[in-house]
């Protein structure tokens, strides 16, 4: 069963990728969404993180497009729609299909943020992911605390994937995906 939480999870990311404002969410929003945070990470478009990381979010549209039965370069998604997908793919059946969709939005952002190159998120790279997405509101070290499963004091891909479907499912605060 979703939970108030979840439901309002979701509006909040249908919100934040109705990045036009027009009550619906399109090809053109999630682009829209992919530039801003290559902008905020200062990534010039064109490089092969940023065509990653558009590539990803991408992605992440026609996933929900197919999902929807709509076409992937003219349709447009309902908040409605978007939340019966959210529901039936992250809620209920234990987000694996969705988890393999977010995986390489996650790793073009590891790529990104990951100055030191191991393929890991430590926690200054963490603060420089929050403040690009521009999470404010929470501490990126205690944020970074909930995420850091093993404890190991970095964050692999494997792990943030799993943030972002804690996150959805109201067990953790932390938005890895945006404010």
């Amino acid at each position: 069963m979703t939970t108030s939480v979840q439901l309002q999870r979701a509006q909040k990311r249908f919100d934040l990728w109705d990045v036009n404002g027009d009550g619906q969410i399109d090809r053109a929003d999630w682009d829209a969404e992919a530039q801003r945070i290559l902008q905020a990470f200062g990534e010039a478009p064109g490089t092969p993180a940023a065509r990653a990381l558009t590539n990803a979010y991408l992605g992440m549209w026609a996933f929900f497009a197919d999902k929807a039965g709509i076409d992937e370069q003219t349709g447009a998604l309902t908040p409605e729609q978007f939340n019966h997908i959210a529901e039936e793919h992250i809620f209920e059946n234990g987000g694996a299909g969705f988890g393999r969709v977010v995986k390489p939005t996650i790793q073009a952002i590891v790529e990104l943020v990951d100055v030191d190159g191991d393929g890991q998120v430590n926690p200054a790279e963490f603060k420089s992911w929050m403040d690009a997405i521009g999470v404010q509101d929470m501490n990126p070290l205690e944020a970074f605390a909930q995420i850091d499963a093993n404890g190991d004091g970095q964050l692999s891909v494997d792990e943030l994937v799993q943030a972002v479907r804690a996150y959805h499912m109201g067990d953790i605060d932390v938005p890895l995906l945006g404010r």
